[in-house]
């Protein structure tokens, strides 16, 4: 069962991932360069399945 919860927690990767690019969008304050930067380094969804289905535990 904690197993299937760090799996779903994990899905919410996604979800952040647009809210990220929504605000990135909409900031005036970071260059095209520094919005790109962003927006390139939070698609790393992997990380997160790989941690828990290797037998890690975050919860």
């Amino acid at each position: 069962m904690k197993k299937v919860l760090e799996l779903l927690l994990c899905i919410l990767h996604p979800v952040a991932m647009v809210l990220i690019w929504i605000n990135l969008a909409m900031r005036t304050d970071l260059s095209l360069i520094a919005k790109l930067t962003w927006a390139i380094a939070v698609v790393v969804p992997f990380v997160p399945f790989v941690y828990v289905l290797t037998g890690n535990d975050f919860i």
